[in-house]
């Protein structure tokens, strides 16, 4: 399925509904890290697999490229999560 067939929350409902994306191990997977998006009130929403979610952000600065993850994540909320 492409990335159009999901419907995403508008950014700036994501970026009233999100209260932290962490990065944390993958239980199910060896080496390998996922990116955990969590709610203002502390309800895990959703999560990204890290080294998708890198190569999709593409090379940016390495002091850009925190901030660069947070915009991906935030532009990519299903909106299932309100749900």
């Amino acid at each position: 399925m492409a990335e159009d067939d999901f419907p995403f929350l508008p950014f700036e409902k994501a970026l009233a509904l999100v209260g932290a994306i962490q990065e944390e191990e993958d239980i199910e997977r060896d080496n390998a890290r996922i990116l955990t998006v969590y709610s203002k009130d502390d309800r895990e929403l959703c999560w990204f697999d890290f080294a998708e979610v890198i190569a999709d952000v593409g090379a940016v600065p390495k002091e850009d490229l925190k901030a660069a993850v947070q915009n991906y994540i935030l532009h990519h909320i299903p909106d299932w999560t309100c749900g």
